[in-house]
């Protein structure tokens, strides 16, 4: 990664153990969606470190394969050290950010997002430049695929069950979703995989569909 002299942000991404992830991807063996699991955060992190607004990825999680991959890829790897759910290992993210990037602004990004773009998240984060905190809603209208604060602003994440309703009754602003496909076409069903891939997912994920005969029928 070569960062712009805008590259500011520091890129949170939350990675869940891929024997337990993606639980709704219906249609594949708990060994490929363990894969896919893995390869999802993989796309997301590169594409998210080829950004000109991004200058460093940090990566929590508790899956050994996914934090090799995802280290090998240039990311700062940490354990979730609380391993209390999402919302307390962002929250851990965030501590380690604020001791080591005090004066950068922060974004956490699913981790599920194979068909990232980096000029996308460039004008997401661009957009969010102004706010103290602001989120951006995913492709359903429901939940959330990025959440942003300023620095020396509490990031105070509020992901799960209708967290767009509940990041923007914290007082987040929502970020205008035009023109940021990419950066809400997160992965749960097989639809949206095949969403996704019909955007463009990244190689890590091409790969897995491709090295199991998945993508048959996805791309005419």
């Amino acid at each position: 990664m070569t960062p712009s002299t805008d590259a500011s942000w520091v890129v949170v991404v939350p990675v869940k153990r891929g024997d337990i992830a993606k639980s709704r991807l219906s249609g594949v063996t708990p060994g490929q969606r363990a894969e896919l699991a893995r390869a999802f955060p993989a796309d997301c992190a590169a594409a998210a470190m080829a950004c000109d607004r991004v200058g460093a990825v940090v990566v929590v999680t508790d899956d050994t394969v996914a934090a090799e991959i995802l280290h090998g890829l240039g990311a700062t790897v940490i354990p979730d050290a609380p391993d209390a759910g999402l919302n307390p290992a962002l929250e851990h993210a965030r501590s380690y950010v604020r001791d080591r990037f005090s004066d950068r602004p922060v974004a956490v990004l699913s981790g599920d997002l194979p068909s990232l773009r980096p000029e996308e998240l460039s004008r997401a984060l661009a957009r969010a430049q102004g706010s103290a905190r602001a989120f951006l809603s995913d492709h359903a209208g429901e939940g959330t695929t990025l959440l942003a604060a300023a620095p020396g602003t509490d990031l105070d994440p509020r992901f799960g069950t209708a967290s767009r309703r509940h990041h923007r009754d914290s007082g987040a602003d929502e970020l205008d979703p035009e023109g940021l496909q990419s950066v809400r076409r997160d992965v749960d069903t097989w639809t949206d995989l095949e969403d996704a891939v019909q955007l463009g997912v990244g190689r890590h994920t091409l790969e897995v569909l491709q090295r199991h005969d998945l993508d048959a029928g996805m791309r005419g």
